[in-house]
This record gives structure tokens, sequence and C-alpha cells, in this order.
């Protein structure tokens, strides 16, 4: 089988490989869909902190299964199943207390061990989860990314008859919007500076969408949401000058959720923190639970995923998709690779 490994930030070159066959506990996944997601575009440049090469990447997956070893119950051949990458030691402090996605050794697929960009992955039964007919690869693709609008929802409490601010509209930024009005919130405000990521939101039911650039975004807030502005403010850029925005924007005793990945520390106003009693709290991937619940409202019809997807790459090129993506300039949002 071919292997696809970036041997250096930019490159990506083709292997041929002995085909994996699964241990007692694993199964043999064929490969039908990966997600590209801003992470990976991190390690593509060589900015991913926690990332060496050569690294094999893919984390969101969509396949079939093909094969099962010989202790495993809950699988059969032919399934369709997606993945939750993460790999944790069940011996920490964290594991041993149901916080397994901040495991004091946590390894994801893609980025601290090899990923699932092949065309045959093995995984242990326990990171694997059935999907139904009615979930399209491409859906099935975006379970991942969806879990962790879920869990940083979640983060926050519930959502349900509360007005949602999202600072991003990437493709995190809207799924953390999809899936507050998903889960029962009355109004969700979405903000970006790249139009072509407001229109996408705008198709995806978003109430608002809101270009700070051009508009007022506290003017805004106060009008659609009341004097009493967001309930919940999720920050999905990872800068600080969207970090501000929450810190400034809030009302006093606001959850404000940190999504975006940081790749410079931001300065931030520690006095209005302080002062208005704002809770700052951060969120960290998934747990099998946020999986389910991005599955439940898929197959109830309550997200848009296929409004997402820009464009899809045949697997032998993956290096094109990278370049595609960088031609684009912020102007494509799931960008897929696809296996024969």
């Amino acid at each position: 089988m071919l292997q696809a490994i970036m041997t250096k930030p930019g490159v990506i070159v083709y292997k041929e490989i002995e085909k994996p066959k699964p241990k007692g506990n694993e199964v043999l996944i064929k490969i039908k869909r990966i997600g590209i997601c801003g992470s990976d575009i991190h390690v593509y440049h060589g900015t991913h902190p926690f990332t060496d090469y050569p690294i094999v990447q893919g984390h969101e997956v969509y396949g079939e299964i093909s094969d099962i070893g010989h202790l495993v119950k809950d699988f059969s051949i032919g399934d369709k199943v997606t993945i939750m990458p993460q790999v944790t030691c069940g011996e920490c402090y964290n594991c041993k207390n149901g916080k397994y996605n901040i495991c004091d050794s946590l390894k994801v697929m893609g980025f601290q061990i090899n990923g699932a960009a092949q065309d045959y992955y093995a995984v242990p039964d326990k990171l694997v989860i059935k999907l139904s007919e009615n979930i399209l690869p491409e859906e099935g693709a975006m379970i991942e990314p969806t879990a962790v609008a879920v869990h940083a929802l979640k983060r926050g409490g519930s959502v349900k008859g509360k007005n949602i601010l999202v600072l991003g509209s990437g493709t995190i930024g809207n799924l953390v919007g999809q899936v507050a009005k998903g889960l029962g919130a009355k109004k969700v405000i979405n903000s970006d500076i790249i139009e072509f990521r407001l229109n996408i939101a705008k198709q995806c039911g978003i109430d608002l969408t809101i270009n700070p650039m051009k508009y007022n975004l506290e003017k805004a807030i106060i009008k659609e949401f009341g004097e009493n502005k967001a309930d919940m403010i999720l920050e999905c850029v990872g800068a600080e000058t969207t970090v501000s925005q929450a810190i400034s924007y809030a009302r006093k005793g606001t959850n404000i959720i940190i999504v975006g990945v940081f790749s410079q520390k931001p300065k931030i106003d520690m006095s209005l923190i302080q002062d208005r009693e704002l809770n700052i709290i951060g969120t960290l991937m998934y747990q099998k639970d946020d999986y389910l619940k991005a599955i439940e409202l898929i197959e109830e019809g309550k997200l848009l995923l296929k409004n997402l997807v820009t464009k899809i790459f045949p697997f032998l090129e993956y290096q094109n998709a990278y370049r595609y993506i960088e031609k684009k300039n912020g102007l494509a949002m799931k960008v897929m690779v696809t296996f024969n």
C-alpha cells in the first residue's frame, strides 16, 4: 500500500509499505476520506510546536473496516467508521478521573505519532466509532472537528435558550456556531474579517454574521442580544485581537471559551478579567460522548457540513491540497483528500 510521509515542512513523499495486519484488539480501516485542518497546515509550514518530522498526517478520518483482530467483538468487516485520534496513557490523574482528553502523555495521530494518510490504517477498537450508512463520507471525516465544537460549548455550560457569540468563522468557528444552534441556542452571532467565511456561515443558518472591520461589533451585540449582551463567548481564532474583543465586550461574569490555537502569546487586560469576574475557560479536543453528540446532530439534520467542503483532492495530490489552501489565502474552508 501507499503511505504519504511529510519528510520536512512543505514536502510530502509517497512510500510503498506492507499493508498492516490488525493485532488482537485492532481493526484495519480502508481509508476513504481525510480532512485537512488548521493544525495540519501548521505542520506543513513547520510552525507546529509539538510535531517532529518525518510524520504521517491524517486525523480527521472516514473509512470502512476491511479486517479485524481476533479479540474484536463490536465491529465487523464492512462497517463504516471514524476514529478518535487520541492515544492516552490511562494511568495519569486526568485519565483516571475521566479527563483523558488532557492526558499528561497525550499523543495525537498525525502529530506526535503517525496518522492515517495511507491506504489502510490499523487502530485499536476502543478508538473507533461505528457510523450509520446515512452519514456521507465528507460528513464522516468532519465528525472529529464537530466533536471539538461540541466539547467547547459543553465547557461553557448549557447553551439552550442562550445568546452565543462566536469570534471567528473558519471551519471550527462555523461548526461552533452550527452546533450551538443545534443544541438549542436562542441566537448566534459569528464574526470574521473574511467575507467568504461569513457567507458560508449565513448558508449554514447562523442568525447574524458581522465583519468587525466594517461594522461596530459591540453595537451589533447589543442590538441583537440586548443590553445583557452574550451569555457565552467562544474565541475561535487564536489571536490577540479576538481574545481582547471577548474580554472587552463580555458582560460581567461571562464564560469565555478559548477554542482557537495561539501561535503567539497574546497580551490581555487582566484587570478587566478580575474586575468583571470573567471566566476564561480552556478547551482541548473531545471525549467519546462529544463524538456521539456530534453524530446525533448530523443524523438529525441539524448541521450543514457539506457547505463547508471547498475542494477534494485525490490521495496522490496530497501536496497539491496544501498548495491550494495557500493559494486561496483564507478563501477555503474544509479541504479533503479522497482515496480509491
